[in-house]
């Protein structure tokens, strides 16, 4: 509660104003990161979600009356495609299904179905709680909602099938944000935090943490304007690992590394 509270002063203020294998092979549970390339980010973009499909990242962006979701050149930042989402609701995650893109709101319980290929609404659902994130494996969708839990939708109904816990060594992991699928794990954003939790989905439990601080250089931050770490991708068919943030000026292409090798 705590959290999603701050999240809304966080947000009042601001309107104001890899090669994966190898790490996630390895035995140890914390990972560091070696930057592989790096690519230009729409600084306007609040991310709040991210995938890969066939060459294109799509992009889900928040912020009331900024809203959207779109397909974005990774070589160039710039939208491909884009559709703006009504400003009475504030955009979190989005995901592909099928010929879908399947997209949550914060607050209002509802989330949107757009064609994948024109973009055009092809329909809508609901859910109780906050939307915050999505992301499939083979079989269904996941979903976080701001707490410890990850819920599990069906891909076709957009029915909840079931929940788990996410808990490490024991304890509640909370601020469960940007989701990503990949060899078999959940990769979430901690929001309000450079931590990337790895997700075992059958136990829930936490097998390694991500240590992403230091990505974003203090240049790019000077202006002030930027905010959490936020938005993962995977591409799984050249094993290319990506990471960006709410209004960063860059979107990372990363490699992890245990711990005791980290190198920014």
């Amino acid at each position: 509660m705590l959290g999603r509270i701050w999240k809304g002063l966080c947000l009042a203020a601001l309107l104001a104003a890899t090669a994966v294998a190898p790490a996630m092979a390895g035995s140890s549970r914390d990972y560091g990161y070696t930057v592989v390339n790096t690519y230009p980010h729409d600084s306007r973009a609040f991310t709040q979600g991210l995938f890969w499909r066939d060459g294109f990242l799509y992009e889900s962006t928040g912020l009331h009356g900024r809203s959207s979701v779109r397909k974005v050149t990774l070589e160039t930042g710039v939208p491909e495609q884009e559709r703006l989402i009504d400003s009475h609701y504030f955009g979190e995650g989005v995901v592909d299904w099928k010929d879908r893109l399947i997209s949550l709101t914060w607050q209002d319980q509802v989330g949107f179905i757009f064609d994948l290929a024109t973009f055009e609404k092809v329909g809508e659902f609901s859910y109780p709680g906050e939307g915050w994130a999505l992301t499939r494996d083979e079989t269904r969708l996941i979903m976080s909602d701001g707490t410890a839990f990850l819920r599990f939708l069906d891909p076709d109904t957009l029915k909840e099938t079931g929940r788990i816990q996410v808990t490490d060594k024991g304890k509640p992991v909370d601020n469960l944000n940007e989701l990503e699928w990949v060899k078999g794990e959940v990769l979430a954003n901690i929001w309000q935090s450079d931590r990337v939790a790895r997700i075992d989905p059958t136990t829930g439990q936490v097998t390694g943490w991500v240590d992403l601080s230091g990505l974003l250089g203090s240049a790019d931050q000077a202006g002030g304007r930027v905010d959490v770490l936020n938005g993962i991708a995977y591409d799984a068919a050249t094993d290319r690992l990506f990471v960006t943030g709410k209004l960063w000026p860059r979107l990372f292409e990363i490699k992890l590394t245990p711990k005791a090798g980290l190198a920014h």
